[in-house]
């Protein structure tokens, strides 16, 4: 019995139709796009993926301008949508493939069946789970596809649960409006007023990183991972896809029986992929086997980027690092000062271990550790056109074929098979008939030359076997040019149509009662109701309490955010948890932490603006609200 094969996809971020291409040609199996009127057909020649995000909440005079717009997606080809509002939901079943973002808050088993009860193929996984979590999820509903982040920047609240923004500057994270209140800093008290934290960015995480854990993420039920970065340029892209590329295809290798990748085609690059080289914040890989202390960046919320060496000397115009890194003219390096800021400049000269900047910082000491956020000379190499080279293998077979040909004709029929090179599934076979004519010398070198012609394709040949008989043959090169040219064609079509399939349903017509957790219970705009189809929707899946209210209006206040980063945790303040010594940043706490502080704690912006931090231990997460 042959076991089905699980399909792993690289799923990368194309915030326009140049570096979608860099994605699928440095590896990805699919990218997804905001909501563009653009054809899908850049990714389609690899068997690879267009999705569609379409997942902000929507107004009711603006549902109709997105039914349109779904429709639109659906003629030029894209291969799935990601929704939140469930507005969208019943309009575009069964045109296009559904996708629950992750924006629709997927963290506990009943919310995943649900929400896979309404249609969705695919859910998008909250960032926060671990794999013990996404493994139950698995268990509990193995046929349904399971996304999860793997890399980039990460919001400190759950996505889809984040008020903040809208309450302090009526700019909506859930209309792709936020303000990155997370990326600002805070002063923290207490309910004294004592200050417990001064002028930090408590609330700014690191970025995540899970390039050495997609074996497991795989074993718990991913088949789906999301690079994040809708936004971010062609260089990030192209050097976090190839990494991750690589580091999937050895997964994959060392389990060919029960893996296979969605698309086709290897990739040889022209440079080193390396993730610390772009921007970054320092890495986590947050949640995924127990709560860590250093998930968050308080410093900055600004990329560090790599590790370089520590300073080993200052000498007046000049800095001697300690390490093994080279560096070149036009650098750009950091260091946390002694306000425990970060600090950058440029290196101007460089000789070994030995740099001058441009302007030498006066802060900066020895053993200070350095960081490159810009490296000169890998980014010279990302923007290079042939940064990557993908290429399908293939295997082609020409024969003579059996075909029965008229009778009295001087004729001979050949058969050219194409197939993608170690995938039988994936052939063509094309037959045509030419006139037989004796050759004076020998063909098949001349054949073979003209079938290798692949160069302005996306096809590389492997391995190819030409019957000998048509040694004895003369076929115009033309004629054999033309037969690899039609079975390229075909073979690309067939590689399309195969990777390409939809999941056209007919609409559900049972459903799973959603069970609200008891935050939405108590605070309906949870449920990010804005327009009166969603409200309905909810209603009829017995959401007693569903009302369209998205704005934050109720309560005094307000729950602005639900966090599974702790602060009280991160500084060695939880009593329920035991702590590696080593890690916690005692050095935060403006006073001594043995001294008592009298909670509800508060984070205190700039302007004065206060909000009150709940620690609900029984779910293990820290909750915002609005405090004035």
């Amino acid at each position: 019995m042959v076991t089905k094969k699980k399909v792993i996809e690289l799923l990368a971020p194309a915030k326009n139709k140049k570096v979608g291409i860099a994605a699928i040609t440095h590896g990805a199996d699919a990218v997804y796009i905001g909501a563009s009127r653009y054809g899908a057909r850049f990714a389609a020649g690899y068997g690879a993926r267009v999705y569609v995000t379409v997942n902000t909440l929507v107004a009711d005079h603006e549902l109709e301008d997105c039914y349109r717009l779904i429709d639109e997606l659906q003629n030029i080809g894209v291969d799935a949508l990601l929704l939140q509002d469930m507005a969208l939901l019943k309009f575009a079943y069964g045109k296009l493939e559904l996708h629950a973002s992750t924006q629709t808050d997927i963290r506990e088993i009943n919310k995943a069946q649900w929400l896979n009860s309404l249609g969705f193929s695919r859910l998008v996984l909250a960032r926060e789970l671990s794999l013990e979590d996404i493994k139950n999820i698995h268990t509990a509903m193995p046929d349904v596809e399971l996304e999860a982040f793997v890399h980039g920047a990460l919001c400190v609240c759950y996505s889809g649960q984040c008020f903040a923004s809208e309450y302090c500057f009526g700019r909506s994270a859930n209309r792709g409006e936020c303000s990155q209140m997370c990326r600002m800093s805070y002063n923290m008290l207490d309910a004294n007023n004592k200050l417990m934290v001064a002028n930090k960015h408590l609330l700014s995480l690191k970025d995540m990183c899970r390039l050495d854990h997609l074996e497991q993420l795989i074993d718990a039920g991913v088949t789906s991972f999301k690079i994040e970065g809708r936004l971010k340029d062609e260089s990030y892209v192209k050097n976090v896809v190839a990494a991750y590329n690589i580091r999937l295809n050895e997964v994959i290798k060392r389990n060919s029986a029960t893996l296979t990748r969605l698309s086709f085609g290897k990739c040889e690059y022209n440079f080193l992929p390396d993730v610390r080289k772009t921007f970054n914040r320092g890495y986590t890989t947050y949640f995924l086997n127990k709560r860590e202390i250093n998930i968050f960046q308080p410093n900055t919320p600004k990329s560090l980027g790599e590790c370089v060496g520590r300073v080993k000397e200052c000498r007046g115009n000049y800095i001697v690092v300690a390490g093994t890194a080279s560096f070149a003219n036009g650098d750009g390096l950091c260091f946390i000062n002694t306000k425990r800021q970060l600090e950058g400049f440029r290196v101007n000269r460089a000789y070994n271990n030995k740099i001058y900047p441009l302007k030498m910082p006066t802060s900066i000491k020895v053993g200070d550790m350095l960081f490159r956020n810009h490296d000169k000379l890998f980014n010279q190499q990302l923007s290079l056109d042939n940064s990557s080279v993908r290429k399908i293998p293939v295997s082609m077979y020409l024969s003579v074929s059996d075909k029965e040909l008229p009778e009295g004709g001087d004729f001979i029929s050949l058969q050219l098979t194409l197939q993608v090179y170690e995938k039988p599934s994936l052939s063509v076979a094309i037959e045509r008939t030419y006139k037989r004519e004796i050759a004076s010398t020998h063909q098949i070198d001349n054949i073979a030359k003209q079938l290798n012609k692949l160069g302005n394709t996306n096809m590389m040949l492997i391995t190819l076997d030409i019957d000998d008989m048509l040694n004895n043959y003369f076929i115009p090169s033309s004629q054999i040019a033309t037969l690899r040219r039609e079975a390229v064609n075909m073979l690309e079509e067939k590689i399309v149509s195969e990777t390409r399939k939809l999941a056209k349903r007919s609409i559900p017509t049972w459903h799973i009662d959603y069970n609200l957790q008891s935050k939405q219970q108590q605070y309906p705009y949870l449920l990010n109701i804005y327009n009166e189809i969603a409200e309905k929707f909810y209603i009829a899946h017995n959401v007693s309490n569903a009302n369209k209210n998205c704005l934050v209006s109720e309560g005094k206040y307000p729950l602005l955010m639900q966090c599974k980063h702790c602060l009280k945790y991160s500084l060695g303040l939880c009593k329920n948890h035991e702590y590696d010594k080593g890690n916690i940043n005692f050095d935060l706490l403006h006073e001594d932490r043995c001294r008592e502080f009298k909670e509800p704690f508060m984070l205190q912006l700039e302007n004065g603006k206060r909000f009150k931090l709940e620690f609900d231990c029984k779910q293990c997460q820290m909750n915002i609200y609005a405090q004035d």
